[in-house]
């Protein structure tokens, strides 16, 4: 018996980081799996993995989103991992900038909440995850501007579906990351003008002497949509090795 067997989960950007280490840990403690992104040549390499099944879903289109809620009977955990980091300060954030940052990171969570919650309400059970960040009210951290706004919301709206819905049986959390070492934040580090020193400034502020990995954080993800958290909702989550200290 897994610790998941039988749940049907939901996540989305599954194809790689931290939401494609979840949607493997899920499927292996027994969960039966829907892992969504936008990216379809990279989702592709979870095809054949016993539990999960893939679909290219746009978390940013309406339609999309409404239209994978009508496809699934029920949903026992929905995760919310979908989300983009911008450089800057206010200073560098053009409208457009906020505009896209906030719709993928918070309005992305919003429609899918929405769309999946009625059914859940039906079902008197429900259990949300949504992806935060230690960036938020947490910490600050420099050049985060945009993105710590973003996940300052994520707290608030998971805190509000929790307060909104503890009685009818759902649960609502959120997971508060520091660095973890992802093919996004590679990524985000060669595009630097200095990519070896970027490299460093993100291990000089590591006080364990090393990043997160996806696979740690997706530990936490199991337990978060386990019965083991059955009395655990409305909180942030933080696994940072301490950097908020």
């Amino acid at each position: 018996m897994g610790r998941l067997d039988g749940k049907v989960i939901v996540l989305s950007a599954a194809a790689q980081g931290i939401g494609r280490a979840a949607a493997i840990a899920f499927a292996k403690e027994g969960a039966l799996v829907t892992a969504t992104d936008v990216n379809g040549e990279l989702l592709k390499e979870l095809d054949g993995i016993p539990g999960i099944k893939t679909k290219v879903v746009d978390v940013t289109k309406n339609d999309q989103v409404e239209a994978l809620a009508k496809e699934l009977d029920h949903v026992d955990v929905l995760f919310n991992v979908a989300g983009f980091v911008h450089h800057g300060t206010i200073l560098d954030c053009e409208e457009a900038d906020w505009d896209f940052t906030m719709d993928l990171n918070v309005k992305s969570m919003y429609r899918m909440c929405k769309a999946f919650l009625p059914k859940m309400l039906e079902r008197k059970s429900g259990n949300i995850i949504n992806m935060a960040s230690v960036v938020s009210t947490i910490k600050g951290a420099v050049n985060r501007f945009v993105y710590a706004t973003s996940k300052a919301a994520v707290i608030g709206l998971s805190k509000s579906i929790a307060v909104d819905f503890i009685e009818k049986g759902i649960r609502c959390n959120c997971i508060c990351p520091g660095t973890v070492d992802t093919p996004s934040l590679r990524g985000r580090i060669q595009a630097q003008p200095d990519p070896e020193q970027a490299y460093k400034d993100f291990m000089a502020r590591q006080k364990i002497g090393r990043m997160c990995t996806a696979e740690e954080v997706a530990y936490l993800c199991v337990y978060l949509a386990s019965d083991e958290s059955a009395y655990v909702t409305g909180t942030e989550h933080i696994i940072d090795a301490g950097w908020r200290l």
